[in-house]
């Protein structure tokens, strides 16, 4: 059960370090992963997104973590476990995880530090998951023939031109194909997915083609979905954002208009854990296509909100902001301020197959596969067909009850956009569903409209 990895020479365990003697596993997510003869291991990722380093083990130690709790000391977990576990074993496993900053400790805690000083030394957020797909895109082209960049300054500028093209591309498949023409008028809300790119293009086509030529708000408000952070309940953030296209600055009025509605205890609840958003993508890769698409960069407000239908709407654990005392505040602060105001919910839905539990894959025309399927696709059929239909307190209790059997991840935050703007009617322009070809996940999301 010795660790493995690729990882540079770890420093020995420290016998003097108490969070190493009795240590504690910081959230984690595993994944399969395998030498290069072909052997499995298990891989282990920082599931806060804090540290970026990735360990691997013989797949036994997952026997070892949940022992890993902050109460037991190596040598308790050692009898706990057996099985030829020794001490010595643990030293170098728990070495590991502290040094890649999977343990509580002070390494973790100087990682969290400098990520959070990094955060407040920055105006706008800069590009990470847009830089990232521009940067795919420039290489394509390069393998394809064209010349490689002669500067940065280059490198940025045809970047940002490729990307463009293919938002344009995605936009025009899309629109080609879907019934329908461009918006003559802004509406109230839109949603579109937070999935990367090359899954999402249908949906972002379908929303923010429809978009494209009108003239730009005074102001966006995207709400997405906290995927890796650690409030427990809606998370504001107080940058603008940056993105190869530009920047989008910080409706700063908006967000005094918004502290002054929710009260000094509720503000600083919203803004407590605003570095969830230096590493989340569901806020960002909207930021593009709203700069594409207006051919400007009007300025936003962007929050992260919690499943209202987890803790019926208060914050996971009590202490965080609730879900209706935001949507309350985040409306009359809108009416405030005055002026124009898009509200997009960065919205993906079901997120099934065995990457998320599952134990049937979703590729194939065998029966298990295409049932599972036909299931996942006629529950979001459903759960859309009541938000269309203006019923959200029967899509909340029906996720509610459910327990959201197929993982919907935004619900939240497409809730929160229908109480803000109240609209008069919701259109589903587009779904699609993004498998990949072994079937182990699939993702669905929509194109959705409110007016």
């Amino acid at each position: 059960m010795a660790p493995m990895t690729q990882a540079p020479a770890v420093p020995p365990f420290d016998p003097n370090a108490s969070h190493q003697q009795v240590p504690k596993l910081r959230p984690v997510r595993a994944f399969p992963a395998q030498t290069q003869e072909g052997q499995p291991l298990l891989g282990l990722a920082d599931s806060r997104q804090v540290s970026d380093e990735l360990v691997y083990f013989a797949p036994a130690v997952q026997h070892i973590l949940p022992l890993m709790d902050g109460t037991r000391s190596l040598d308790a977990i050692a009898a706990e476990v057996g099985k030829g576990l020794t001490r010595g074993i643990l030293e170098q496993i728990v070495a590991q995880l502290d040094h890649a900053g999977l343990l509580e400790g002070p390494g973790f805690q100087k990682r969290l530090e400098k990520m959070r000083r990094d955060f407040d030394g920055t105006v706008n957020l800069p590009p990470a998951s847009s830089a990232g797909i521009m940067d795919q895109l420039l290489q394509q082209a390069i393998a394809a023939g064209e010349p490689a960049p002669e500067s940065e300054a280059d490198a940025a500028a045809r970047g940002a031109a490729k990307l463009r093209e293919a938002m344009d591309a995605w936009m025009e498949t899309t629109l080609k194909n879907s019934p329908g023409g461009k918006f003559t008028s802004l509406p109230k809300a839109v949603a579109a997915p937070h999935l990367d790119y090359s899954r999402g293009w249908p949906n972002y086509g379908a929303t923010w083609g429809r978009l494209k030529g009108l003239p730009a708000p005074d102001r966006v408000v995207i709400l997405g979905t906290n995927h890796f952070g650690f409030s427990t309940g809606v998370c504001g953030c107080d940058k603008g954002f940056e993105s190869p296209l530009g920047t989008c600055e910080l409706d700063r009025g908006l967000v005094e208009a918004l502290k002054k509605e929710l009260g000094e205890t509720d503000a600083g609840k919203l803004f407590e854990n605003r570095y969830d958003h230096e590493r989340e993508h569901s806020i960002e890769l909207q930021v593009p296509w709203i700069q594409h698409a207006f051919g400007a960069s009007p300025k936003v407000f962007a929050a992260l909100v919690h499943d209202p239908a987890a803790n019926e709407g208060e914050s996971y654990d009590g202490k965080g902001l609730g879900f209706e005392p935001f949507v309350r505040a985040l409306r009359a602060a809108l009416s405030k301020v005055g002026g124009t105001t898009l509200i997009v919910a960065s919205a993906d839905l079901s997120h099934v197959g065995p990457a998320f539990g599952d134990q049937t894959k979703l590729a194939g025309d065998d029966k298990p596969a295409s049932d599972f399927r036909n299931k996942v696709f006629a529950h979001d059929r459903e759960m859309l067909g009541l938000f269309a239909q203006g019923k959200p307190d029967e899509l909340l209790a029906s996720m509610s009850w459910q327990q959201n059997p197929t993982r919907w991840c935004s619900l939240g935050n497409m809730l929160a956009a229908y109480h803000v703007t109240q609209p008069g009617t919701i259109e589903v322009l587009n779904y699609a569903a993004a498998i990949d070809p072994e079937g182990y996940t699939c993702v669905t999301s929509a194109s959705v409209v409110m007016r």
